[in-house]
């Protein structure tokens, strides 16, 4: 990964045009091929960004000031930065990355999840937790009661980003011609209003998990039964 903190404009030219102005502002230009702009009060949001693949050109603009340009491989956009001067050039290289590291509630509910696989439905059986992708592993991947393969992605709390994630693996999946058709479900504790909506829209099926029920634990609420 190589950083740049630099005085710099930026203007992006593509389907839209946008343009910021000369600022003090952060590059960075990742091993993937993405590069992004940010600035210092936008948390991880980048102010602009490109992403992979894409290709960079550092020349010099007609007035002798530095000029970088960014150009998507696929669709020809740029993002064209105007150099003014350079605070901080490195690079590092960050090696592989291990991946996220589930936090004990998310674990044990793919463990329970996969014990319990009926709980997708009647006649559901796991072929593996953890199925390994190019791009990482699906939580859960089991096949329907009419022998249909189906990739869970499991969340405690799921949002728009899960949904996100799970149509990427399903999109790798989709090309084994072993696995295929894969249809997806979207399970968490809690799924946001809106992550449910992008997740229909989808194909993408949603399960509410109940964790205590997974457990084999009764309710606090008493019962008539």
């Amino acid at each position: 990964m190589r950083l740049v903190i630099a005085r710099c404009s930026v203007d992006y030219v593509g389907r839209l045009t946008a343009h910021l102005p000369m600022a003090p502002r952060l590059v960075l230009f990742k091993a993937d091929g993405s590069v992004s702009v940010h600035a210092d009060d936008r948390a991880f949001k980048p102010l602009n960004w490109m992403n992979p693949p894409c290709t960079v050109r550092e020349g010099a603009a007609e007035d002798g000031t530095a000029e970088w340009t960014v150009t998507h491989g696929k669709s020809g956009e740029k993002l064209v930065l105007r150099i003014e001067e350079v605070l901080h050039d490195s690079t590092h290289e960050l090696g592989p990355d291990p991946g996220l590291q589930k936090d004990g509630v998310e674990a044990h509910l793919q463990e329970l999840l996969a014990e319990h696989i009926t709980t997708l439905g009647e006649g559901y059986t796991l072929i593996r937790r953890e199925f390994p992708t190019a791009i990482g592993p699906v939580d859960i991947l089991c096949r329907d009661g009419d022998g249909g393969t189906v990739a869970v992605e499991l969340k405690r709390r799921g949002d728009i980003d899960g949904v996100e994630q799970l149509t990427r693996y399903l999109e790798l999946l989709n090309r084994d011609p072993a696995l295929k058709p894969v249809r997806g479900v979207f399970a968490a504790q809690e799924i946001k209003p809106q992550a449910r909506v992008l997740a229909t829209d989808r194909g993408i099926g949603c399960l509410t998990l109940d964790y205590d029920a997974l457990r084999g634990i009764e309710p606090d609420t008493p019962r008539l039964f």
